[in-house]
């Protein structure tokens, strides 16, 4: 991995932790939230936007991963990006969980003003009951995006899979055929080897034929012209 792309994907880690953190301390806001309503909306506001914020930096994390050469470096990045998002959805979960409480909470606290006989709370338990439905309804919808998110990741990753297993089959061939190659290296050799010892055998075997047929001639020639030696 470059040096470069090394130091962006350490940022966009930290700032995904900060907003993850930032996020799980605004959901422990809401569990606790006494009311008013305006006061649930202003921190639901604010989950909102921390979601935005991180949803970005999740996706400038992939990004760096999708260009990234080596297939270590890239499966590595899209492993940590779709960690991040399974965060973010059990965060997305949490928050729903902790608007019902929340809900439950004003609920109980209307009902004994109803009991009460005030006016101004019949009101607004009718306002909290809308605006609690809308954000439910963000809610569900930032799911079903995420679980799309999620599914497209899947797919990619299942794809570098695919590509890094047809890469390593290829490599498996090349090595077994740079092994057969260095066989029939090593079966030549042994052969030009004893190539050349039978070719030094038969220049021997011709020498002492020749120094034979010589030593003949000149015994012959020896007995006849010089019969008395």
């Amino acid at each position: 991995m470059a040096a470069s792309s090394d130091v962006h994907v350490r940022i966009c880690g930290q700032e995904i932790i900060k907003y993850d953190l930032e996020i799980k301390a605004l959901i422990q806001d809401i569990r606790e939230c006494p009311g008013p309503q305006s006061e649930l909306m202003d921190l639901n506001s604010k989950v909102k936007e921390k979601f935005g914020q991180l949803r970005l930096r999740i996706q400038n994390l992939e990004q760096i991963g999708k260009e990234q050469d080596k297939e270590t470096d890239k499966l590595a990045i899209l492993s940590e990006t779709e960690s991040h998002r399974k965060q973010m959805l059990s965060n997305q979960m949490a928050w729903r969980k902790a608007n019902l409480a929340c809900k439950m909470s004003i609920d109980r606290v209307e009902k004994d003003e109803l009991l009460l006989g005030g006016d101004a709370s019949v009101r607004q338990r009718k306002t909290t009951k809308e605006s609690l439905a809308q954000t439910s309804s963000d809610i569900t919808e930032s799911l079903m995006s995420i679980s799309r998110m999620m599914s497209q990741q899947v797919e990619q990753s299942e794809e570098a899979i695919s590509t890094l297993a047809t890469s390593s089959r290829t490599v498996l061939e090349t090595n077994e055929e740079f092994k057969a190659m260095t066989g029939t290296i090593h079966l030549g050799r042994r052969l030009i080897t004893k190539y050349n010892r039978r070719e030094l055998t038969d220049k021997l075997l011709i020498f002492l034929a020749l120094a034979l047929f010589l030593s003949t001639v000149l015994y012959i020639l020896k007995k006849r012209l010089f019969p008395f030696l």
